[in-house]
């Protein structure tokens, strides 16, 4: 059974730094994709940001890009989220998730296996 188990997280104030991790029991890890999401209340689950099996491609939402940097450690099985120069805006519960596509999606729902969330709060 695959689990995805993230930590890190917690609050922050506006400017600051946050890492999260996200650590998984996938075998074959370097075969998946990897993907982080954030969710707030009553809006759909967004993307973040995604990285390529071999950590070649990435890809940023616009409102993370230079900020945000995804990273991955296939040795470990671990994927990481670094969060710079935080806003109150990125407050959200974050996700990390997985999928076996050579690509990097977008969607929610093209991702197999998820975390279990981690709240990041950012005040102002």
């Amino acid at each position: 059974q695959v689990q995805l188990v993230q930590s890190g997280g917690g609050v922050v104030q506006a400017g600051g730094s946050l890492r999260l991790s996200c650590a998984t029991s996938i075998r074959t890890f370097g075969t998946y994709g990897m993907g982080w999401f954030r969710e707030v209340p009553g809006a759909e689950r967004a993307f973040v940001a995604g990285l390529s099996r071999s950590s070649g491609y990435t890809e940023y939402a616009d409102a993370v890009k230079g900020r945000f940097t995804i990273s991955r450690d296939n040795a470990e099985n671990m994927v990481y989220l670094e969060m710079n120069s935080l806003k109150p805006e990125d407050t959200a519960i974050y996700y990390c998730a997985a999928d076996r596509s050579t690509v990097i999606y977008r969607r929610s729902r093209d991702y197999d296996y998820w975390g279990q969330g981690t709240q990041v709060t950012v005040s102002s």
